[in-house]
């Protein structure tokens, strides 16, 4: 029998399917030891647990135990302990065992995207529609302040103070616009604050932060592969995230309704849950089809569903989907960060080091100011809407990526971009614990609407 995954080693010429599962499942047990050990831990010292998942992540990645790894520049089936398992105990050759750490590390990474996809769909159940709306002017100023102020920072310091040319400045400008906001959603979660004011400027700011971070990538994108901006790209990108964000607000109260119509004539197992993550993986996909973020669309299906009676039920459904899949997404976060470049032993980080610091410095101000945007608010914490705009997590990486691979940026940049996302990273949970000094860290998200949630 053909599965899907023997499938997708038929890709890799020399990947035996029965080797990829058992690759894949050891890869999961790493995954899910590391992420509750981890999350376990931060959560006895009073930090969120999404930060103990990355801790756990770095533990068995690259950077430590060499357990959970993927391919890159250096990196085969060699340096994976996993890989080296399967040698020894199936009589694995080197040559098969590339193909198999090939199929195991995309089935990994799907299964990750997969998890922060079901994350911002939780994460829209959670949120209100009503309550996003209303902060939304707010949420616009912010998203807008946190865009300009570190792309123009960093674009000009680097040309300025490192004498860096324009197109990787503008790269490098451009990876600290965005906000991760798969892990400022988690920890607001986490710490139940994700329904209180300043939980829900984020949010909205950290979502339309995507969308203006996809216009930024697509403008630098142009620049440095044609050396002049596509603007009909732009302008499409524009008409295309307004259209689909207002659309799916705008249906959102007719497709509700039709949906509890739909789910209350069906009677087998799954009833509500597969129907609604159908809507999900559908508006996943046309955010994707449009060159946006697929998790836009999942985030958009959960506030669309949050409209409607069987909301309670549905969140109840999710969480432990959610416990299975979403760590997968937070541990590999984690086991891609190769601190290897935070070591000044080695020369060729001392110039990565020092960009790394001028960045890390303004990646943090230029999303601390954006609190100051917020306006007729009086009795509002301004500092922690800016300190929940710190983390680039997942979204910084796909700028670095796309700026490697056009080859815009040097080494050094490359490393100073990467310890920027790093240290924003992992900053970002306990700066929120310590803005949020009322916060509940364990785990349980309180809305005076919705029922009590365990994450």
């Amino acid at each position: 029998m053909t599965t899907p995954l023997s499938l997708l080693a038929s890709t890799t010429e020399t990947a035996d399917g029965s080797l990829v599962l058992a690759s894949v499942l050891l890869s999961l047990v790493v995954i899910y030891f590391a992420s509750k050990v981890g999350g376990e831990l931060s959560n006895r010292v009073g930090l969120p647990p999404v930060l103990g998942e990355l801790v756990g992540g770095v533990v068995v990645g690259i950077s430590a135990l060499h357990l959970l790894v993927f391919p890159g520049e250096n990196v085969d089936a060699s340096g994976s302990l996993i890989m080296q398992f399967l040698e020894f105990s199936d009589g694995l050759t080197p040559e098969a065992a590339n193909g198999v750490f090939q199929a195991q590390s995309e089935v990994i990474s799907i299964l990750a995207e997969i998890g922060v996809i079901i994350l911002l769909f939780e994460i829209g159940l959670e949120s209100n529609l009503k309550d996003l709306m209303a902060v939304g002017i707010q949420a616009v100023v912010v998203a807008c302040i946190g865009v300009a102020v570190p792309f123009a920072a960093g674009t000009a310091g680097l040309m300025i103070f490192f004498g860096i040319s324009a197109v990787p400045a503008i790269f490098a400008g451009a990876a600290l616009t965005a906000t991760s906001i798969g892990i400022t959603s988690r920890v607001l979660s986490e710490l139940g604050k994700l329904n209180s004011k300043e939980g829900q400027i984020i949010l909205g700011a950290a979502v339309i932060d995507d969308v203006l971070g996809i216009i930024v990538l697509a403008v630098v994108a142009s620049l440095a592969k044609d050396g002049a901006v596509d603007v009909s790209k732009v302008v499409y990108l524009i008409i295309a995230a307004t259209g689909f964000l207002i659309g799916a607000i705008a249906l959102g109260n007719i497709f509700s309704r039709s949906f509890v119509a739909i789910v209350s004539k069906l009677k087998t197992r799954g009833d509500l849950i597969l129907p609604a993550f159908i809507f999900a993986f559908v508006m996943s996909y046309i955010a994707a089809a449009i060159h946006l973020e697929a998790i836009l669309g999942s985030f958009a299906a959960g506030l669309v569903l949050d409209e409607n009676d069987k909301r309670n039920e549905l969140q109840e459904q999710v969480i432990p989907i959610a416990d299975m899949l979403v760590p997968v997404f937070f541990v590999t976060v984690g086991a891609r960060t190769d601190l290897s470049v935070l070591n000044p032993a080695i020369p060729a980080n001392r110039e990565g080091l020092a960009m790394a610091v001028f960045l890390v410095a303004i990646a943090i101000i230029g999303k601390v100011v954006t609190g100051l945007g917020v306006f007729g608010q009086g009795n509002i914490n301004r500092l922690a809407i800016g300190v929940g705009m710190i983390p680039r997590g997942e979204v910084g990486l796909v700028f670095l990526g796309i700026g490697s691979n056009t080859g815009a940026l040097s080494k050094p940049l490359e490393a100073a971009i990467i310890m920027m996302v790093i240290l924003t990273t992992f900053l970002a949970p306990p700066l929120l614990k310590i803005v949020f000094p009322d916060s509940d860290t364990n785990g349980v998200s309180v809305s005076p609407d919705k029922p009590v949630l365990e994450d």
